[in-house]
């Protein structure tokens, strides 16, 4: 809502009184007069005509408006100036400042930053704001003394959520001033995210009380720090770290009950996470691998892994992860390259009941592996509760033999019934033998399969019919390497000859062909 509108409504509400007149009862919302108010200049008096509305009323109306907006409208009247001051939402970006970069500007919209930021903090009482979110781009060059100025003008008892992002540069020079938080101000505060910044919180520190949310990223700040931050607050629910590269040991202690979500993102240096919080549910790693310590009574449910450059994370799940987190019941694995097939354990999973798996191939060396599919079965075998199952491949990336033409020497492996599984789906089926072995087997062993899967294109929506494009936002299927369209349609051919047939009734088959529009291609596959 902006100034005319707030106009508008004032005098529609105006004429409407004066119609109503004689018909109107008393209401401690309305005014048989105008507005007025005493204004700070001159010891003038403004008029505005309007009703009389309850202060907490004019409070809502500004925070519905636009900050601009909402920042102007209190030059207007002492009723303004108040609920102004009682905006609960301060934004300040390029986009809720009204500034629009153009080339050549740039010096001039970092003044402009800075001075309307200036203008509306030293307007704003600052003890009712309950979100404050900066935004500071590269080139607005503003120097800590001012940020803190800022920080300590909107950051005062009451205040929830903070969100303060610097640009990359201001590393390692920023420290973000943990004295911000003194005098009840951190008490408050639920969510925090700050980025490119140095934090260091020292043992005294316990001012984080009821936070439940914690984002940091690129933040200068070690294990040790990292406990002294997080170590008094008890309502701590989730963590996340994304490119702390000081951090080499995170440890979560027993008593935050209520933490349960963890997530690190490239933390590079990272080389230990232990927890002991009992509720701890949900962690999602990506990067290098790390030691994970979750202790005998560890409760994770849901774990996803992603290793940037080191093989095997397909392998280690495996082998290490029944006994370090016995009741996962959600297992997520992107493996950038295996090069072990999977072995047969003698541990289980009893409670995985979903299992996604995306196998790549960045192995550089000149005799690259070639990975055995059917070896996954391992993986179902330990998994006796599993009900779904989800494997991507780019088979762009992918040595394979062909199972084309010949099928005389098809592996069978023990056959252990799979009697939960009821969801098989595969992302980018191709036609490597062993790919065809593992999904007879799945045919063969899981009685209580109810849907499969086969989409011949890794990495695209299937869309209703033929015609994949028709499924994609942007009208047209993704680029695609010759080589990649022509094993997709080797795919089909394989599922066409020898998958069809195998299927029992009762399983529903889905099959992703390739594109007739954009993978149209000419394939003598005899």
């Amino acid at each position: 809502m902006g100034m005319l509108s707030l106009n508008c409504l004032m005098l529609k509400q105006e004429r409407r009184q004066r119609q109503r007149f004689q018909a109107r009862t008393k209401s401690p919302l309305l005014s048989d007069g105008p507005i007025t108010d005493d204004h700070s200049q001159a010891g003038e008096r403004s008029t505005c005509l309007g009703p009389h509305l309850p202060e907490d009323i004019w409070c809502l109306i500004h925070s519905l408006m636009p900050l601009r907006d909402s920042a102007r409208s209190a030059c207007v009247s002492g009723t303004f100036l108040r609920s102004w001051r009682c905006r609960p939402i301060l934004t300040f970006n390029e986009e809720t400042l009204g500034l629009k970069k153009k080339e050549g500007q740039k010096s001039d919209i970092a003044k402009a930053f800075a001075s309307r930021v200036d203008c509306i903090l030293k307007n704003h009482l600052g003890t009712c704001v309950k979100i404050l979110e900066i935004v500071i781009l590269d080139y607005y060059k503003v120097n800590a003394c001012h940020l803190n100025s800022w920080l300590k003008s909107a950051i005062r008892p009451g205040i929830e959520e903070v969100t303060i992002l610097l640009p990359a540069k201001q590393i390692p020079e920023y420290i973000f001033p943990c004295s911000i938080f003194l005098d009840g101000c951190g008490n408050s505060i639920r969510y925090l995210y700050l980025s490119y910044c140095t934090l260091r919180p020292t043992v005294e520190f316990d001012h984080l009380r009821i936070l439940t949310k914690l984002h940091l990223f690129e933040v200068r700040i070690t294990g040790d720090e990292l406990g002294c931050l997080i170590s008094s607050s008890f309502s701590l629910e989730e963590l996340e770290l994304r490119c702390c590269w000081e951090l080499f040991c995170l440890k979560i202690p027993f008593w935050l009950e209520r933490f349960s979500c963890l997530r690190v993102d490239e933390c590079n240096k990272l080389q230990v996470i232990e927890s002991t919080a009992p509720n701890l549910s949900t962690v999602e790693l990506f990067g290098e691998p790390v030691q994970l310590m979750f202790g005998e009574s560890s409760q994770v449910k849901n774990l996803m892994l992603e290793y940037s450059f080191e093989p095997n994370a397909v392998n280690y799940a495996i082998t290490k992860l029944p006994s370090i987190a016995p009741h996962l019941e959600t297992l997520i694995l992107y493996s950038t390259c295996e090069r072990v097939n999977t072995p047969i354990v003698a541990d289980k999973f009893l409670h995985l009941k979903h299992l996604d798996i995306y196998i790549g191939d960045d192995d550089d060396e000149p005799v690259a592996f070639v990975y055995d599919y059917l070896s996954l079965v391992a993986f179902l075998d330990a998994s006796p509760a599993l009900e779904s199952f989800t494997l991507s491949v780019d088979p762009d990336d992918m040595k394979h033999d062909s199972v084309l033409g010949d099928t005389s020497s098809i592996r069978q492996i023990p056959r252990h019934s799979h009697d939960r599984l009821k969801k098989v789906q595969v992302n980018g089926f191709f036609s490597a033998k062993s790919m065809f072995e593992l999904i007879c087997h799945i045919i063969e062993t899981a009685t209580s399969l109810e849907s499969l899967m086969l989409d011949c294109i890794y990495g695209e929506e299937m869309g209703d019919g033929t015609a994949r494009c028709s499924a994609s936002k942007f009208g047209k299927c993704r680029r695609r390497s010759k080589r990649m369209v022509l094993e997709a349609h080797k795919a089909l051919s394989v599922i066409n000859r020898y998958i069809v047939g195998r299927i029992p009734s009762a399983v529903k088959l889905s099959v992703g062909k390739p594109c007739s529009r954009c993978h149209a291609i000419d394939v003598d596959l005899l």
